[in-house]
């Protein structure tokens, strides 16, 4: 059966929702129930060196106010710590916190676990198969947050 390109796209956010759906939950039930994936898009792009709320608009490709927003929710939660740049006294510069670490290295493990159910469903080379079709068609780039074009990165902050 043949499928339409509307479907393929479907069918690639359906994946990508029930990963994400379940992460959320999950890291809900091991006590970071105030936790987004948007959340972690932006602590990645901190690590990565997004240091300043309009660096990290830059890396994800959303207005200033939008990262100010987010980077706003982060700190409030303790995830990201925001202090003035010994530099330069007119902007703060961010880090992720050791509770962002935390939460990252939970989310990465309950990914893992998720992995591990579609390997039972799947098997483990048809898993292989799909990660390689994919790493095939949308690049290596697409899971690595440093590189320029992760999630839709005009141009790199580091």
């Amino acid at each position: 059966m043949s499928r339409s390109g509307a479907d393929l796209a479907l069918l690639l956010l359906g994946g990508f929702r029930t990963l994400v759906d379940g992460a959320t939950s999950e890291l809900a039930a091991r006590g970071y129930d105030d936790f987004r994936p948007t959340h972690e898009f932006a602590m990645r792009a901190i690590i990565a060196g997004a240091d300043s709320t309009s660096a990290v608009g830059r890396r994800l490709s959303v207005s200033k106010q939008a990262a100010a927003k987010t980077v706003a929710v982060l700190v409030e939660r303790g995830y990201v710590s925001s202090e003035p740049d010994p530099s330069d006294a007119r902007r703060n510069r961010l880090q992720v916190t050791a509770r962002g670490f935390d939460v990252l290295r939970e989310g990465e493990a309950v990914f893992e676990e998720l992995r591990a159910r579609w390997e039972e469903k799947l098997g483990a080379a048809e898993l292989a198969h799909l990660e390689a079709s994919l790493a095939t068609l949308v690049g290596d780039a697409a899971v690595d947050a440093g590189a320029p074009g992760w999630v839709g990165q005009d141009t790199p902050t580091t």
